[in-house]
């Protein structure tokens, strides 16, 4: 009956019922994702399409051009040559392979990376002029890294990274390859039996490499067998193969390059000035003080007066110049550190700061000048005094070379420009590099120290002869007996004529025509 009580239990229910409460849905957790695999470099990435034919065949043709051409006993043309190949199947590849944009803000790119490469080739024919080891190796070093900047200059912020870039490059490229070997394996046709018979060989003489000498050990007369059969590898043939991998990777590492260079990073947006204007205006000011009453000093004594040296030093002129070379030398090193800095890191907000920076950076780079100069008159006077050296004219073109870098930093602080000027510091220094080149350090060394010994009647016979065949028609001037003093010690390290055409350098073959009727 409707009107009947509830027993306890029905009523305990209905007190005891749950109120619906809407819960959230049960949300499936995000599909695990591997991580990603730790990159270096995490802007650049490898190329999506396969390496063309066309870097295949220049990296081969580029390889046994230098396996073929580049000297292994001495420095020759060879290395002018296998440069110049190189120059043109990567101009090729670039031109042919990938595209290259037409704006005028990229061809001036262009323009400045053809400089780089022009200049790395000028750097690798100083071998087929030139006879000094230490020139040649500074420049043959420097050519590798003009090259590499010519390829990867554009594409990374940091000038020492993109000197290496060509190399990290050809290591990034062997999987790049293996990649498009593996792909023509996959896909049949012409490319891929190509590809698979190239694998096959190289499997093969893996083999042969492994069991031949094992086989050749234990029994005697398979080994004169083989002997007969296979020729013998020495290391001439060890430093061609050599060469050839060296070269041919540089290539792939080019083509790498130009078909996926880095991703461009996005350019820093500085944040407000930390520094206020005493706080970095204080030690500049301090150092341009100091700067300014050295260079005061200067002018009276260094730019002075023998007379003036000895009543105020104690000393005579070259032994003033002598004792401070070095001390100036590393002055210019930090102040140049210093200038770079301030100009990278002080602010200028406002139109006073800006002429607070450009006149306190502009004195301290002008007095760094003179002291630059001082250096530079320094060293002129000791050798004037005590003789010419190679080491010596090296230090003195350093010298010049930082003057040129202050060059640029002084017109960089007057239009107050922050970027740093690193890559134009390093292209002043190729060219100083080419112009000791063309100077002949050692030629000049030694037509100075033999118009010193006509004045003065002093000559270091034991240091002229160290020097290299590039010093043979200087000290072809020298009278007897000093003549067969110097002139057979540089004969003993001559050799007698060239093992190939490869080798031929001009300044070898001068000096051999030179001494050809050296009697002594």
């Amino acid at each position: 009956m409707s009107g009947a009580p509830e027993s306890p239990q029905e009523a305990g229910e209905q007190q005891a019922a749950p109120v619906a409460v809407a819960t959230p849905p049960v949300v499936a957790p995000p599909p695990t994702v591997p991580p990603a695999p730790f990159e270096v470099f995490p802007h650049w990435r490898a190329p999506r399409t396969p390496p063309t034919r066309l870097l295949l065949g220049a990296a081969a043709a580029a390889g046994l051009t230098t396996a073929v051409v580049l000297p292994v006993d001495a420095s020759g043309i060879g290395w002018f040559i296998a440069a110049v190949v190189a120059a043109v199947v990567v101009a090729a590849v670039a031109a042919r392979s990938y595209r290259l944009a037409p704006t005028p803000h990229a061809r001036r790119g262009y323009a400045i990376d053809a400089s780089w490469a022009l200049a790395a080739v000028a750097l690798a024919g100083v071998a087929a002029v030139r006879d000094a080891e230490w020139l040649v190796g500074l420049c043959i070093l420097a050519a590798g890294c003009a090259a590499s900047i010519a390829v990867a200059g554009r594409h990374f912020r940091s000038l020492v990274f993109s000197t290496m870039a060509v190399g990290l490059a050809a290591f990034r490229a062997l999987p790049w390859v293996g990649k498009a070997i593996r792909e023509g394996r996959a896909g049949g046709g012409a490319g891929g039996s190509a590809a698979r018979t190239v694998v096959a060989a190289l499997i093969g003489g893996c083999l042969l490499a492994v069991f031949a000498p094992l086989l050749a050990s234990a029994d005697p007369a398979f080994a004169r067998v083989l002997g007969e059969l296979v020729p013998t590898l020495d290391d001439t043939a060890v430093a061609r193969v050599t060469f050839f991998v060296l070269a041919a990777g540089a290539v792939l590492g080019c083509g790498f390059l130009l078909a996926a260079p880095p991703v461009p990073l996005e350019p820093r947006v500085s944040g407000p000035a930390r520094l206020r204007r005493v706080e970095w205006a204080l030690p500049v000011g301090l150092l341009v003080a100091l700067f300014g009453l050295f260079v005061g000093v200067q002018f009276a004594t260094l730019f002075g007066s023998d007379d003036y040296v000895r009543r105020t030093a104690g000393v005579t002129y070259a032994e003033y110049a002598r004792g401070g070379f070095w001390q100036l030398l590393a002055v210019t090193v930090l102040a140049l550190g210093v200038v770079l800095l301030a100009s990278r890191y002080a602010p200028a907000p406002t139109r006073t700061d800006r002429v607070w920076k450009r006149s306190l950076l502009a004195a301290l780079a002008g007095c760094t000048l003179v002291i630059v100069l001082s250096a530079v008159r320094r060293m002129w006077l000791y050798q004037e005094a005590y003789g010419f050296t190679t080491l010596r004219l090296v230090v003195l073109t350093c010298e010049l070379w930082l003057g040129v870098c202050f060059l640029l930093v002084l017109v960089a602080v007057l239009r107050l420009r922050a970027r740093p000027l690193v890559r134009e510091m390093a292209a002043a220094g190729v060219v100083a590099l080419l112009a000791l080149a063309a100077l002949n350090p050692d030629g000049f060394v030694a037509a100075y120290d033999v118009d010193r010994y006509a004045a003065t009647g002093q000559l270091d016979t034991l240091y002229l002869g160290t020097l290299s065949a590039d010093a043979v028609p200087a000290l072809d001037r020298l009278p007897q007996p000093q003549r067969c003093e110097v002139l057979p010690r540089i004969v003993a390290g001559l050799p007698a004529q060239e093992e190939s055409w490869t080798s031929w350098n001009a300044s070898r073959a001068t000096a051999r025509e030179i001494l050809a009727d050296l009697r002594c």
